[in-house]
């Protein structure tokens, strides 16, 4: 797999402040190094499973439980919303 290029203006940004992509694309990174050349399968679904409850929740904690806040904030329809949240036992 060859490695996606990195942006250098963002380099020396602190942590805190860095875009969330560079999180993500850290995260992957070292999830390849943890695997030590074992091939993954389904990497882009686990990815979207993995990120999307604790988005949910984190949202769901910063609205209060309100959800319609929470489906604006996240540009979803309540419906869609209460669904993931069944989905991941957020109820």
């Amino acid at each position: 797999m060859s490695q996606l290029p990195f942006d250098t203006s963002l380099h020396n940004t602190t942590q805190h402040h860095k875009p969330l992509r560079l999180h993500v694309e850290h995260a992957v990174r070292q999830y390849f190094t943890e695997l030590d050349g074992t091939q993954p399968h389904n990497l882009y679904d686990l990815v979207l499973q993995e990120v999307e409850r604790p988005l949910l929740s984190v949202v769901l904690e910063n609205t209060h439980g309100n959800q319609t806040k929470t489906a604006q904030i996240l540009g979803l329809n309540r419906g869609t919303l209460r669904k993931k949240m069944q989905m991941y036992d957020l109820m």
